[in-house]
């Protein structure tokens, strides 16, 4: 430690870096080979900063520049601030021609101005503007060469900043190496995902930073100290202190050294995080607190003014908040730059220690705090350009609410500009919640949060703030927008309330004559089958009147998004102009969705399409959704909700290598957003019953099935539905559970929905049968079957003689029923739905002609056993075994291992990798997550005892 002579007093930091040895030889060797990414996860104080700081200082990174930008608590409305704080600098290093594309960094990178190519022509796509930015920064970082960008503090990183590192982290130019740091407790799931999503061709680390223990507390209180002579209580008395947290460690001996003493306090030990509302734990708070209090009074007034303004400022700032004359602020601040409280970087001033500051703050009197805020307001409208982020931070701690409200208008303003919706969002939601507001102007903000909340991944709750602008009766527009968002709003959080979102929507046409895109958005959303009061007819005159007022909208767009909604609702009610719909908006956009809204529309139609039995359209528009969604969108968003729909196709297709791993990625992806958790949940409910989990099929599956219908999801009904039917009368007690499902059959014949209903007909049919109710049975196919008649409704060529089957007496005559069911099930590409069929032809078979039950019981077990249908398989397998039908023997120790072969999967995976693919690129093709891509592809690697992807091309060759 450096010792000032005159006052005793000197920074506390060690000369040695301890404890991380591991760490530190792990982080460099990532960086020293890029690409490569590297998360440093710890807590507050753990000393991930000081771990970065080492890897600079490194011998192998000599000659490597290392470009550092930080997160900050207090935002501005500027995003990608911690990236443009990397790159502002590095002018002079990029002396070789640059891509066009890194002209959009002008506006951006106002410091690179010399070296950046002329700005190209503003696009009118907000999202394709913003990924033209993504691109420029990259091509910045590409054409640096080897470079380190240290991006820190991420648990405050602003939601462009993450779009930006999950675009860079997908491919990262050859010589970068990333370096990102965050508190594991602050961090979300947002962050996690980015950061764990990285190319398999790049170098991962991921370092989670542990406390110190007893010993290493030890070996970092005596390099401090410069000594030796610690005995083995101070060290324990340290480690109970410090809970071997470096930042309170070195607090506690700057303390000790203030106090020119070397004996341990008294007093018992902290607890981490005790005072939350502090975010200081008491080993730092007390100790700082204590070496302020012991400071001249101008250094005190000097801290405090300080830890008010939060942020590093100059010091002609800190001098005009601290309220003392410049040269008695200057003294000051030298007592606490000496006493290594604060540091000094290009000319601006702040705490060393974030901890240490909010220390400092805690204790500062409510008056006193209330008072440096408003002089801290004055100082920042100084500064050019003025932080607006800070002025309305001070602004707020001054308690100076109404002119709060108008500067952080204006910060909202500047964040919807940039696309950082979720910053707008909780800055306008901040304002609403907390500010005194006229009832126009608290209208109109409101209007602003619903439509900036809506764009946000894991929206916040905000439903209570755009009713509370309704209930002061706005006027015209803004009325009628108010309405839609409110229902927009719980369609997104799940709310249960089907019929008052429907009043909302209903409320919302009538004042939105103005916005023609809107009012066709609503009656389009009138149209769709939510409310279980609401009769088919009433629902298909909303959509007649939604497509009269599409050529009024006069956005290409906009009408495609509208189109989108009002076809994937004729489809679930067989209505066959969803097709010609699908046809126009294929043509508009040339096969190529572009924008978000044409995106949603082809994932719109493609699940109501694949529910229907359109497998083939479905595919086709998915994939053509898949390919914008994660190559022109920078939001994961798109991506993931087309991920969403991909399970449904999966499973009805068959396709079900992975796909229980795919759902629980998603399940966990969409934690907290209940009507879009539904799609993965009854996929893995299915799942677990098709693999023999029954147990669990038998507690998820009645669970899904309220929920979706709760929720009002009929359209996804069907599903569930036939899985829990059908394990209801496998066990012979299907009582309950047509019981359970009378309300949602009730609903399929409210709403018409019996085109994508009749899915479920076999299985209900048979669960009637068995339930003694064959005369209700029989009404019931002969009423569904006259319904279907003349609508599009592809699954009743199959499903209606499945069901039929069931209804025979005559053993011949059901098989027949049942075959005709199966060849159908084969030309809609339904393969379990045809081996269940043919599984049951053969039961009947078996009683009047045993010979022609063979073919179809073995196909049957053939299908499941590809399938992994083990449920389904067991049960065929031991019809086999009852009648003298030899079947081949099935592996019973789990998944059928490949040993050092490649599974079919693994090397569809490698042969896609090996032809240039990225794992994004090849999760699209196959329907995966890039998680599991990833895992395919390392099983493949190592199974041909390669390194690298690059190496699959000359590797592989067919399995023997």
């Amino acid at each position: 430690m450096t010792v000032d002579t005159r006052t005793g007093t000197g920074r506390v930091v060690a000369p040695v870096l301890v404890g991380r040895d591991d760490q530190l030889r792990r982080l460099t060797s990532a960086v020293v080979g890029p690409p490569a990414v590297v998360v440093v996860e710890g807590e507050a104080g753990i000393g991930k900063t000081r771990l970065v700081a080492e890897l600079a200082a490194h011998p192998d990174l000599a000659g490597r520049p290392v470009l550092t930008g930080s997160c900050r608590r207090i935002r501005e409305p500027f995003p990608l601030g911690p990236v443009v704080e990397a790159l502002r600098g590095v002018g002079d290093r990029l002396t070789g021609e640059l891509s066009p594309v890194t002209g959009s960094l002008r506006g951006l990178l106002p410091e690179l101005a010399g070296v950046l190519p002329p700005s190209p022509e503003p696009l009118e796509d907000r999202a394709a503007q913003r990924h033209r930015v993504l691109r420029g920064l990259t091509e910045v970082l590409r054409a640096l060469g080897e470079v380190v960008l240290v991006l820190e503090d991420l648990h405050w990183a602003d939601e462009q900043t993450l779009v930006f590192l999950s675009y860079l982290l997908a491919a990262p130019p050859p010589g970068t190496a990333v370096v990102l740091t965050y508190r594991g407790e602050e961090t979300g799931a947002e962050v996690r995902e980015v950061t764990a999503r990285v190319a398999d061709a790049v170098r991962h680390d991921h370092l989670v930073l542990p406390l110190l223990d007893a010993a290493q507390t030890g070996v970092l209180a005596a390099t401090i100290l410069d000594t030796e002579d610690l005995t083995a209580e101070f060290e324990a008395h340290l480690f109970e202190r410090s809970s071997g947290l470096p930042l309170a460690v070195q607090e506690l001996l700057a303390l000790l050294r203030d106090r020119g003493s070397l004996i341990p306090l008294r007093g018992g030990g902290w607890a981490r995080r005790a005072l939350a509302e502090l975010d200081v734990p008491p080993g730092v708070r007390d100790p700082v607190r204590e070496r302020v209090g012991r400071l001249p009074a101008v250094a005190r007034t000097v801290a405090e003014a300080t830890a008010v303004l939060a942020a590093p400022v100059p010091v002609a700032v800190l001098a005009e908040v601290s309220g003392l004359a410049r040269e008695d602020a200057v003294v000051g601040l030298d007592e606490l730059l000496v006493a290594g409280l604060l540091s000094e970087t290009d000319g601006q001033v702040g705490f060393r220690h974030l901890l240490a500051a909010q220390a400092v703050y805690g204790g500062i009197p409510f008056g006193r705090r209330q008072e440096l805020h408003a002089r801290a307001v004055v100082a920042v409208r100084a500064l050019d350009p003025v932080p607006l982020g800070q002025e309305a931070h001070h602004l707020r701690q001054a308690g100076l609410l109404t002119e709060w409200a108008a500067v952080a208008e204006r910060v909202a303003d500047r964040a919807s500009e940039l696309g950082d919706d979720a910053e707008a969002a909780r800055i306008l939601e901040d304002v609403l919640r907390t500010a005194p507001l006229p009832p126009d102007r608290r209208a109109t903000l409101a209007v602003r949060l619903g439509w900036a909340a809506g764009q946000v991944l894991r929206p916040p709750d905000v439903t209570d703030l755009l009713s509370d602008a309704l209930a002061a009766e706005p006027s015209g527009l803004a009325r009628g927008q108010l309405h839609f968002l409110v229902g927009l709003m719980w369609e997104r959080l799940g709310r249960h309330d089907t019929t008052a979102q429907r009043r909302s929507f209903v409320a919302a046409v009538t004042d939105l004559g103005e916005a023609p895109q809107l009012a066709a958005w609503a009656m389009a959303s009138l149209g769709r089958a939510v409310d279980p009061e609401v009769p088919l007819a009433e629902h298909a005159a909303w959509l007649d009147r939604a497509l009269a007022v599409v050529p009024a909208i006069g956005d290409p767009v906009a009408e495609v998004f509208v189109l989108g909604k009002i076809a994937m609702s004729l489809c679930a009610y067989g209505d066959p102009r969803w097709a010609g719909l699908t046809d126009t908006i294929v043509a508009r956009t040339a096969g190529r969705p572009r924008h978000r809204q044409e995106v949603h529309a082809y994932r719109s139609i493609a699940e109501e399409a694949c529910v229907a039995g359109h497998l083939a359209v479905t595919d086709r528009l998915l994939a053509a959704a898949l390919a914008a969604a994660g190559e022109d969108d920078p939001s994961p968003e798109p991506l993931h909700r087309c991920r969403l729909v991909a399970l449904l196709p999966s499973w009805c297709a068959g396709r079900w290598s992975d796909l229980d791993r795919e759902a629980a990625a998603l399940l966990d992806e969409y934690r907290g957003r209940p009507s879009d958790r539904v799609t993965p949940e009854l996929v893995a409910a299915c799942l677990a019953l098709a693999a023999g989990e029954v147990d669990t099929a038998r507690r998820d599956l009645p669970q899904v099935v309220r929920r979706a219908e709760t929720l009002g999801l009929h359209d996804l009904l069907p599903l569930p539905v036939t899985a829990l039917l059908r394990l209801a009368s496998a066990h012979g007690d299907p009582a309950e559970a047509l019981t359970d499902t009378a309300g949602v059959v009730a609903v399929w014949e409210t709403k018409g929905l019996w085109p994508l209903a009749v899915r479920a007909l076999p299985a209900l049919t048979e669960a009637m049968v068995l339930a003694g109710r064959r005369a209700a049975a029989v009404d019931l196919v002969a009423g569904v079957g006259s319904a279907l008649d003349g609508l599009d409704a592809p699954l009743a060529a199959a499903a209606l003689p499945h069901a039929r089957g069931h209804l025979g007496t005559d053993p011949a005559g059901a098989a027949t029923d049942f075959l005709a069911a199966a060849s159908a099930y084969d030309r809609l590409a339904a393969p379990y739905e045809a081996a269940q069929a043919r599984e049951l032809a053969a039961a009947r078979l078996v009683t009047v002609d045993a010979a022609r039950a063979v073919a179809p019981l073995r196909a049957a077990i053939d299908a499941f056993a590809r399938l992994g249908a083990r449920w389904d398989l067991d049960r065929a397998a031991q019809l086999a075994r009852g009648n003298g039908v030899t079947v081949a023997g099935r592996h019973r120790g789990g998944p059928h291992g490949y040993g050092a072969a490649l599974s079919p999967r693994e090397r569809e995976v490698a042969e896609l990798a090996a032809s240039g693919l990225t794992n994004q690129r090849i999760g699209r093709e196959l329907f995966l997550s890039p998680r599991t891509v990833e895992k395919h592809l390392g099983a493949a690697l190592r199974k041909l005892g390669l390194r690298s992807r690059v190496e699959l091309g000359t590797r592989l060759t067919p399995d023997p």
